[in-house]
């Protein structure tokens, strides 16, 4: 399915948000979801058109509770203001590119549904992180594997599986390598990324410059049997910049190019988004969630009236970014932020 709904020319804009709606309620797909924030930014008049067919939505949902045998006289439920929950997710990827991980959701309380979930707060600690003997500092991915194999003239990791992130302690006497099977990484004092799948050998700079190169045995490395890659020239990386080595099997004279690209912060802060304390949050309401955030960041939120501050939020978030988290909420859900000094901004209900 078309991620993106392209009415046809004779449809509404009405009509646009009514198939977003639909889609919004069933479930969006990661594209989906990209899609719908996008489409709301691109005019102004999206985002209220959204809210009249919510507005037509919540009186057509009142009507699932009406039950003609049940009474002589219509159901008094039928025009109330409230509606059944409905969970509404934004993707992954449009997280990360606020530096905010996994998933995001609100609802409003339902007078129908059944009792209320369970509220909660979760503090998910940062990766795991390792100390060097050379001062070097090694945060580990999830299911991240390395070896360290100093010599007098060297320093060696070897990265065995996943990702890791190294902020490399200077000493341009001594290069410090990121070593795979089939490429190798050199730095002197700089801060970078390493990733490692069956397809391929990413390296992404934040800090610094590094040098991507085939890898070399030393009498510190064993032997792999692994069919070795063949860099075509040493490539150059600066803050800023990622390359991607592909592993698919080559020929062995064969030599390849790694893809270099540059990236915005947006980007970045989407590919190191498993790094930092995570808050998780279930059913919390958003004033609670705000506090939270609070304890982790200079800027403080404040919840400028009660409405906002009962919306239910769910998802797992960087502790350290709180103006991504505001965001996401001004993207299509109804708050507005505004400055209120200059470390504090308020949330409100859009009116």
């Amino acid at each position: 399915m078309n991620p993106d709904p392209k009415p046809a020319a004779t449809d509404t804009l009405d009509a646009a948000a009514a198939q977003w709606l639909a889609r919004r309620d069933r479930g969006l797909t990661p594209a989906e979801q990209d899609s719908y924030l996008q489409w709301l930014s691109q005019d102004p008049r999206h985002g209220p058109a959204i809210a009249r067919q919510e507005k037509s939505w919540q009186a057509l949902d009142a009507l699932t509770h009406w039950r003609p045998e049940h009474s002589s006289i219509p159901n008094p439920d039928l025009l109330a203001p409230h509606r059944p929950a409905r969970i509404y997710w934004l993707s992954t990827a449009l997280a990360a590119a606020a530096a905010v991980t996994l998933s995001f959701y609100l609802w409003s309380a339902s007078p129908f549904g059944p009792d209320r979930p369970r509220h909660e707060a979760i503090i998910h600690p940062g990766p795991e992180r390792q100390t060097l003997a050379d001062g070097s500092v090694v945060e580990l991915n999830q299911g991240a594997q390395i070896e360290v194999r100093f010599t007098p003239g060297e320093r060696h990791v070897r990265l065995v599986s996943g990702e890791a992130f190294f902020t490399v302690a200077k000493n341009a006497a001594r290069p410090f390598f990121v070593d795979t099977d089939k490429v190798s990484v050199r730095a002197v004092g700089t801060a970078f990324s390493v990733s490692l799948t069956k397809s391929e050998v990413a390296v992404l700079v934040t800090e610094g410059r590094v040098q991507v190169l085939e890898h070399r045995l030393t009498s510190e490395t064993p032997a792999v049997s692994a069919p070795k890659v063949s860099v075509q020239e040493p490539v150059f990386l600066s803050g800023g910049q990622r390359a991607a080595i592909d592993l698919a099997p080559v020929a062995p004279t064969a030599a390849i190019a790694p893809v270099v690209q540059d990236l915005t912060p947006a980007a970045i802060d989407r590919a190191l988004s498993w790094q930092g304390l995570r808050l998780e949050f279930v059913n919390m309401p958003l004033g609670d969630v705000v506090a939270e955030f609070n304890r982790y960041n200079r800027h403080k939120l404040v919840v400028g009236d009660a409405e906002a501050a009962a919306i239910l939020v769910g998802g797992n978030f960087r502790a350290d970014n709180a103006a991504g988290f505001v965001r996401l909420l001004e993207a299509g859900f109804g708050i507005t932020a505004e400055p209120n000094g200059d470390n504090v901004t308020r949330l409100r209900r859009a009116r």
